[in-house]
């Protein structure tokens, strides 16, 4: 065998002489931020945004949407209702139809007198309302943390809870010294366990792990309550204000009715009393709008507490 055939040179690939500046470079290996960034979906970032918004505001139209034709169908009915005179169970004989409705609502809105009852009743809920949330956020939060104050406590609110607002109102005139005064407590009494219980829920539902972990980390009780029960608790306490809210408003009512002069409530039973049956449904209508916004009210006021749950949906 001949030697020279073992020290030849090894053959060479064909891509070795290939300068590796010139070598074309894989699409996966491209450097960040040169080219075209695109989003996961496969849309530049701009374009996502755009078909983001764009999503957003056809769900929006369209909810709107459905919530108008279902509210025009409701009217339908109600006018086909009053005019056939409907009597299965419910009877329409008496009851107005919408367009006495919107003429009694269109009067009212020009009249000084209307705005007055509105006025006083949104006073008095917001005295009646601001009580029971400090009061019964507080309640809650010690009851739900100590069970000694929950042992003491509880049986109050699990028998005074029941009564309805209209048994509480002859007390209610006896013991408080005004009018006034009686109707803004029976519309505390009303908010104040809805706050009180789901309160006491929200500090119940606090994760023991999180208690521990910050224990562990050399929290002090006071700040273990403070920086994690509370925020635990937060979504009940802002469930509960916006019950709260909703009782407050039927509490307030039956007030108003009994040993009221002014409010919504006085204006609607008043009607009632003059058989001025559109009047009637005006004030409902007005009751409703209200403690809708007063409701809407409250969840935003307590949306800003609750940013960090949509952080981490």
């Amino acid at each position: 065998m001949s030697s020279s055939a073992s020290l030849s040179p090894p053959l060479s690939s064909p891509h070795d002489d290939v300068d590796a500046s010139t070598a074309p470079v894989p699409a996966a290996a491209a450097v960040p931020g040169h080219g075209d960034a695109h989003h996961e979906d496969g849309l530049p970032p701009a374009n996502a945004a755009r078909e983001s918004n764009r999503d957003r505001l056809y769900a929006m139209a369209k909810s709107c949407s459905i919530s108008i034709v279902s509210v025009l169908i409701g009217l339908v009915l109600w006018h086909w209702a009053t005019k056939t005179n409907f009597d299965f169970y419910i009877r329409f004989a008496n009851v107005p139809p919408p367009l006495k409705v919107g003429q009694a609502l269109w009067t009212h809105l020009g009249e000084r007198t209307f705005y007055l009852h509105i006025l006083i009743s949104l006073r008095r809920i917001g005295y009646a309302y601001g009580l029971a949330t400090g009061i019964g956020v507080l309640l809650g939060l010690v009851m739900g943390r100590s069970r000694l104050s929950r042992d003491i406590l509880m049986p109050y609110l699990e028998i005074l809870r029941p009564i309805p607002a209209v048994a509480w109102i002859p007390l209610a005139i006896l013991m408080m010294p005004t009018e006034e005064s009686s109707i803004v407590y029976i519309t505390f009494l009303g908010a104040v366990f809805p706050i009180v219980l789901n309160t006491i829920h929200g500090v119940e539902q606090t994760p023991e792990v999180l208690v521990r972990a910050a224990r562990t980390l050399g929290a002090s009780r006071l700040q273990v309550f403070w920086y994690v029960v509370i925020p635990a608790a937060l979504p009940s306490i802002a469930a509960g204000l916006a019950i709260g809210m909703g009782v407050a408003w039927f509490s307030l009512l039956a007030g108003e009715i009994i040993s009221g002069q002014y409010g919504i409530g006085y204006f609607t039973w008043n009607a009632y009393s003059l058989i001025n049956y559109p009047d009637i449904v005006v004030g409902m209508f007005a009751i409703g709008g209200l403690g809708t916004l007063s409701t809407y009210a409250v969840r935003l006021f307590t949306r800003p507490f609750l940013a960090w749950q949509r952080k981490t949906r």
